[in-house]
């Protein structure tokens, strides 16, 4: 053992700084590139955001100062004919970062989003409300406002009633200044009584069935089917979700239309009242692309929503051109914004290019919809584009497309494909459409099983076997064929 020096020539790929922040920034969301750029702009001094309606022309003597600014790093692998090319990119990089794509410019007025924002009360703010707007004694609103803090997000009380009374007396003997009687079992029940006439009906219940039950008693007395419908959800609520319907009958002494009357009444019940109510502000997806008809085809173009507007800082900019010599650390800011300015147009530029070779091979589907959608893979869009599947995948990751038939992340325009007996592939996005329409369209008594789901799919020249129908209709989340049946 002894140690020697060899000297060894090999290759390796490096990342520069610039490099990095492009990749980072192609795989983040529209949310979290403004985050960064937040980041950016508190940091940098030379780089701010663009006023709508300002595209302020450079001065001429800027374009000299950025190319004399240009770094080893970037300039690596140019020649001295790129000095040029590199002063007229600089010339554009310091303007607004606005720029014509192939199918028009970015226009606010054209690619303008409505933008509102739904304030939602919390179920505990709604609960609390009705509880300072009502009548009860002080004792029984206190006992209400403790039982309102241990109901979940769904309505429901989340503890018995004997955990909560031994809590309570629990928290009443550590308080040495009371002279408050224990709490019993009974007392609570009242104050929970009180809870369970706030509103939405069914909250406080500590079960499902006691919930739906909640809500069949505030329905008005003459409603069709009532007295039945609470009979099944108290006693019968398992029977009912298993389709049992002749033991029903049996149990209730009623006829088919008496419990088709009540199940219908049951199915239109809420099982989740406190389901309408969130305690977070909620937050809109701004696509990043839009896709519109143009005569007979689709064209893309960018949100302008979505598009960052920046631009080098004017002020430090004409200094750095009167003072070339003097640049020093903000001479380094200079080339570090000229790098965002770039990395983010790349990356714009970029979605753009992946959206319209996605919509170039999904043409069907924005003419016919889901049942159209033909198998695509990352691959077949890298091959086209001249990119790497990896730079592929993070431009569908979290990137919207807005069009006509709704809102999309990009990643839905890819899936794989089942062979056709014609010797081509249909995309499973079009086969779960296909299920989806022949569920919906189907005898609810006789629903159809996945075994002639497959068949049918079969005769219209698709391939599929049934473990595969029911992996795609459990995606769906469309129950099994024996959950489907009604009377």
């Amino acid at each position: 053992m002894k140690q020697t020096l060899q000297l060894r020539t090999s290759q390796q790929l490096t990342l520069t700084p610039q490099l990095q922040q492009s990749i980072r920034l192609l795989q983040m969301s529209t949310l979290e590139l403004d985050q960064e750029l937040d980041r950016v702009l508190d940091e940098n001094p030379m780089l701010e955001r663009a006023e709508d309606g300002e595209t302020d022309e450079l001065l001429p003597m800027l374009a000299a100062a950025l190319a004399s600014q240009t770094t080893a790093a970037d300039g690596a692998g140019r020649g001295e004919g790129d000095t040029e090319a590199r002063s007229d990119a600089g010339e554009h990089d310091a303007g607004t970062l606005l720029w014509e794509s192939a199918s028009g410019v970015v226009d606010d007025d054209e690619a303008g989003l409505e933008r509102q924002t739904a304030v939602v009360a919390s179920l505990r703010d709604h609960l609390i409300w009705q509880v300072q707007m009502s009548q009860l004694t002080e004792a029984d609103r206190q006992l209400v406002l403790w039982l309102i803090e241990t109901v979940d997000e769904d309505g429901y009380l989340t503890q018995p009633l004997a955990e909560l009374v031994e809590a309570a007396n629990a928290l009443a003997d550590a308080d040495l200044d009371t002279t408050e009687a224990p709490l019993d079992e009974d007392t609570l029940r009242v104050a929970l009584r009180y809870l369970q006439t706030f509103d939405p009906p069914g909250v406080g219940a500590q079960d499902l069935a006691e919930c739906l039950a909640i809500q069949i008693e505030a329905l008005p007395a003459e409603t069709p089917g009532r007295a039945l419908a609470r009979v099944l959800v108290r006693h019968h609520l398992d029977a009912l979700a298993g389709r049992d319907y002749a033991g029903l009958r049996r149990a209730l002494g009623c006829d088919e239309s008496e419990l088709r009357q009540a199940q219908a009444l049951v199915t239109h019940l809420n099982p989740r009242p406190g389901a309408a109510f969130g305690e977070n502000e909620t937050r809109y997806v701004v696509p990043d692309v839009r896709v519109l008809r143009a005569g007979e085809r689709w064209v893309v173009r960018l949100n302008a929503d979505a598009v960052p507007r920046l631009r080098i800082n004017r002020t430090y900019a004409e200094w750095l051109a009167r003072h070339r010599g003097q640049a020093g650390e903000l001479g380094g800011r200079l080339q570090e914004a000229r790098w965002m300015l770039r990395n983010v147009q790349q990356r714009c530029e970029t979605i753009l290019r992946v959206s319209q070779a996605i919509v170039a091979r999904q043409q069907a589907f924005f003419d016919h919809g889901e049942v159209a959608m033909r198998p695509l893979v990352l691959r077949e869009i890298a091959e086209a584009l001249d990119l790497h599947e990896s730079t592929v995948s993070r431009v569908t990751t979290q990137k919207y497309m807005m069009t006509p038939r709704g809102l999309f992340e990009l990643k839905f325009f890819f899936g794989s494909h089942v062979a056709t007996d014609g010797g081509g592939a249909a995309s499973s996005t079009a086969i779960r459409a296909l299920i989806r329409q022949l569920v919906g369209s189907e005898d609810r008594q006789r629903p159809l099983s996945d075994s002639q789901l497959a068949d049918i799919l079969g005769r219209q020249g698709i391939i599929v076997a049934r473990r595969t129908v029911a992996k795609y209709r459990e995606s769906l989340q469309i129950p099994a064929v024996s959950l489907r049946k009604s009377l």
